[in-house]
């Protein structure tokens, strides 16, 4: 009850039967805001005739607009909404219409609105807010107005979108004609930045190529030349070639700078063997002087030895210490040899001297000359050496006899005189050990020779004298505080417990020089004895670390033992082949190794060292021979490559055996540093000239190519714009189709292929507009003769209506192909023969033809003719080719001469040929 209740009394248009909502709908004011709700909810109703009549009252599109958001939209609410907008109901104006449209999102409504909208900017504003491609194609291709066309085409962006805009815009040429420009330009543009890719990735390639490769004589400035082609390139790099280029860069700069480094390592090292060089050259010019002054003295003491096997001693430790980095040069070790020969010719003299002193001795005091002469000639001291006291004596005694002294006396009187210049010229020059030797020398030969023969020298003796006496104290004046410096820091230093071993060492070593080298200046023996002491207590403390450093000394000994044998094993078997660059790198490895064994011990270290550097030069003699044999290896490349240059062959080609010429010269290796660069300069300069010509043969096949497909362009262009307006014109078309077979081939790529293509169907539309003009001017040619044929049809119904037979003749100012004028003639001679029953069987296989001929329906009745008639058409195809005007000239001739046509006949099939006739002799479009 309370819900029949509830339907009586409830407002009709929430009645249930759908009838009585929607002729409630009329009584709702849509002004009213309770009612216009109602209409609203109307509008949403379960039934479609009820939503309509309730859209019907609702005019206010922005309500609409509103219920469309709120739900899924009714397609009445879409129809109405939409009607609204574009103007077809109510009375919005254009600028609030716009102003709603550019709120709308639902990409539906936007696209009715952009295709119905009764105002251009209306569709405009619709499309503006359309996002999806599919839809601006949609629009560009259906829409109705030009400029809303052209605004969707400009939008699309994609190459698929434009490939069906140049497919599908066939309402508007314009549309399609700029897809295909953009499309090919895109195309263009895309494959312009695939090559620019794929040079970029060449660049690339190649200069991590140059990064592994070894250091040449052009390496910086090829990597130079790589990096302005870098930078010439106007497309930008992603992220993944950047690090490439600049890992391959850091690579090509550590190549680089790994030999700049060993540039300076060779001339650090250079400048060591020259200061050692200088070094050693001074330690053998001491040793020649300390010689040469003992040869000069008047006699040779116990502390001239000494001193001279002190002196041999540092020298030869000096020298050993400066054989472990370098090695000495031929003629310098000859002057040292010679200098220690002549040391132990000395040293051997005074120990066979000493041998013999008490035998000298006692001959001395038993007066035996004969013996003591014997024992002279046996000691073998060596000439101008200096004698010995004991061996002067025993020579004075031998040359007692007073003849020999008088002869003896200006001899010794003019060699004093020179010493004396001698001596004069050592105290300017500073030389005070010589000086002070051959001073103590002269006053002995002057204590010797009579004074009146030394008389004019006395004074010239003394000044000297006193001159050498003002070099000593000088010399004592400065050693003095020296010596005691040197003592305190000795004392300091052996008192230092801090210091390490080999600190201590080195600067324990220093002082002993230093304090060697003053000499007998200002000496005593309180500071020698302090000195020798802490230098004893040094001594003590560094023996422990000394048998270290011997024990490592022979480990580095056993080393360059070891090293040698390698190198020796090397030499006495060397590979044809050999790499100079590897025997390079073996010298200079071996050369690190000896470094790194050093120090050896003392004893060893000059006959190792003798052994390395002929190890070394016999090294460096093979690197010389390997390396003059690749030196001719690569001359006769560069007279290969000179011959390739001068060969007459394609530049391709020439420039492909280039590149094998260059890989088999840098298999090579290299030659002599000082050929390396000329060869390669005069080998780069012929591989230049060959990449050049082959560049400008590339030029000119480009521009050849540029040139065929520019005018393949223009052809295509030109025949693209031409429209023939008669079959005659078929001749322009074999023309075109010469120019393009004259053209062919087109290089290779997208360009070409679109032409041809776009050529094909352009050739191809051409014919068939060609042959729709054929068949065009043959139906027109039938309705010039259709005079012709209505008189043949009077004179047929009359001669079939028994009258006389009627010779129709041709009309002045016709002009007739021979077949038609044939075909007069067979119907005027058919007339003649009398009524043909089998006349509508061949009208019939002429309508079936002619239908088939237009592409219409053939009837069922003319089934068996039509599979006749293809099957006459199949056999005639292959015998000959006949195109579709020849067949329709045929078929008028045949119709032509088809009688005598009864005239029921006629009238029945006449409606039926004239309308495939027209068919035919439509034009198509241009």
């Amino acid at each position: 009850m309370p819900g029949l209740l509830r339907r009586l009394f409830a407002p009709r248009w929430k009645h249930p039967d759908p009838e009585v909502r929607r002729q409630a709908v009329v009584r709702l004011d849509p002004s009213r805001d309770d009612q216009r709700h109602a209409l609203e909810r109307l509008a949403l109703d379960p039934e479609p005739a009820v939503r309509e009549a309730a859209l019907a009252r609702l005019e206010d599109p922005e309500r609409l607009i509103a219920l469309c958001m709120e739900g899924d939209a009714s397609p009445e609410l879409r129809r109405h909404l939409v009607a609204l907008l574009a103007g077809r109901r109510g009375a919005h104006d254009l600028p609030t219409r716009i102003a709603l449209v550019e709120r709308l999102e639902d990409p539906g409504l936007l696209n009715e609105l952009a295709l119905q909208g009764d105002n251009q900017q209306l569709r405009l504003a619709a499309l503006a807010r359309l996002e999806a491609e599919e839809d601006l194609i949609r629009q560009a291709c259906d829409n109705g107005i030009a400029a809303v066309r052209h605004a969707a085409a400009a939008r699309v962006e994609s190459e698929a979108g434009l490939s069906r805009l140049a497919h599908e815009a066939r309402r508007d040429r314009q549309v399609a004609r700029k897809a295909r420009e953009r499309l090919n330009r895109m195309r263009a543009d895309a494959a312009s930045l695939a090559a620019a890719r794929e040079r970029r990735e060449t660049l690339l390639e190649t200069l991590e190529q140059h990064g592994g490769s070894p250091w040449e004589p052009l390496y910086a400035g090829r990597f130079r030349h790589l990096m302005r082609e870098w930078a010439k390139l106007e497309d930008l790099p992603d992220a993944r070639q950047e690090r490439r280029y600049q890992d391959a860069c850091l690579r090509c700069r550590k190549v680089i700078g790994d030999h700049e480094a060993q540039e300076h390592a060779r001339d650090a090292d250079h400048r060591q063997r020259e200061s050692a060089d200088q070094t050693r050259e001074a330690l053998v010019e001491a040793l020649e002087e300390s010689l040469e002054g003992l040869q000069q003295g008047d006699r040779l003491t116990d502390q001239d030895i000494a001193s001279l096997r002190a002196q041999k001693r540092l020298l030869a430790t000096r020298w050993q210490g400066l054989s472990d980095q370098h090695l000495a040069d031929e003629a310098l070790r000859d002057r040292y040899d010679r200098a220690l020969a002549a040391y132990e010719g000395i040293v051997q003299a005074r120990v066979r001297l000493d041998e013999r002193a008490e035998a000298i001795e006692q001959a001395l005091a038993d007066g035996d000359d004969q013996r003591l002469e014997a024992l002279v000639e046996a000691c073998g001291w060596p000439s101008g050496l200096a004698p010995a006291p004991l061996l002067e004596r025993a020579r004075q005694r031998l040359a007692a006899e007073p003849a020999r002294e008088d002869a003896d006396l200006e001899a010794r009187l003019s060699r004093f005189v020179e010493e004396l210049d001698q001596l004069e010229r050592l105290l300017e020059s500073g030389a005070f050990k010589g000086a002070s030797r051959l001073h103590q020398r002269l006053r002995q030969q002057a204590e010797r020779l009579p004074q009146a023969t030394l008389e004019p020298y006395q004074a010239r003796l003394k000044r000297l004298a006193a001159r050498l006496a003002e070099l000593r104290d000088w010399r004592g004046f400065v050693a003095g505080p020296k010596r005691d410096q040197l003592c305190l820091a000795i004392e300091a230093l052996a008192e230092e417990e801090s210091a390490s071993d080999q600190a201590l060492d080195r600067h324990h070593r220093q002082l002993v020089r230093e304090w060697k080298a003053l000499g007998d200046a200002a000496a005593n023996r309180e500071q020698s004895a302090r000195f020798r002491a802490a230098s004893d207590r040094i001594h003590e403390r560094l023996a422990p670390w000394r048998e270290r450093q011997q024990a490592e000394r022979q480990r580095n000994l056993a080393g360059r033992e070891a090293l040698c044998e390698q190198l020796e094993t090397l030499l006495e078997q060397p590979a044809h082949e050999a790499d100079p660059d590897a025997l390079r790198e073996i010298r200079d490895r071996s050369r690190e190794q000896w470094r790194r064994f050093a120090p050896v011990p003392r004893e060893q270290a000059e006959p190792i060292g003798r052994r390395f550097g002929r190890i070394r030069h016999d090294l460096q003699a093979l690197i010389d021979r390997r390396a003059r044999e690749i030196a001719e290896a690569k001359r006769d490349l560069i007279e290969q490559t000179r011959e390739l240059l001068a060969r007459e062959m394609p530049a391709a080609r020439r420039a492909e055996q280039a590149k094998a010429l260059q890989r088999r010269w840098r298999e090579l290796g290299r030659a002599p540093k000082g050929e390396e660069q000329a060869l390669w300069r005069e080998f780069r300069s012929l591989c230049d000239d060959i990449f050049a010509s082959r560049d400008a043969a590339r030029d000119d096949q480009a521009q050849r190519n540029q040139a065929r497909l520019d005018a393949m362009q223009a052809l295509i262009d030109r025949l693209d714009s031409w429209h023939p307006a008669h079959s005659r014109e078929v001749s322009v078309l074999d023309e075109a189709v010469r120019e393009a077979t004259a053209l062919e081939p087109l290089p290779s790529g997208r360009r070409s292929e679109g032409m041809r293509r776009r050529w094909t169907g352009i050739v191809r539309a051409r014919r068939e507009r060609l042959a729709r003009l054929s068949l065009a001017e043959e139906a027109e040619r039938w309705q010039a003769i259709r005079p012709l044929l209505n008189a043949h049809l009077q004179a047929d119904a009359r001669r079939l209506a028994g009258g006389p037979v009627e010779t129709v003749p041709l009309p002045d100012g016709l002009a007739l192909p021979s077949s038609l004028r044939d075909a007069h003639e067979c119907r005027n001679a058919a007339r003649r023969t009398g009524a043909d029953d089998a006349v509508e069987e061949r009208l019939a296989r002429l309508r079936a033809h002619l239908s088939l001929l237009a592409g219409g329906r053939v009837n069922q009745r003319d089934d068996p003719l039509r599979l006749a008639i293809q099957v006459e058409r199949l056999n005639d195809s292959l015998s000959q080719q006949t195109s579709r005007a020849e067949e329709l000239h045929q078929i008028l001739a045949d119709l032509l001469a088809t009688g005598p046509m009864p005239e029921g006949l006629w009238e029945r099939e006449v409606g039926e040929l004239d309308r495939m006739l027209e068919s035919l002799a439509e034009l198509p479009p241009p």
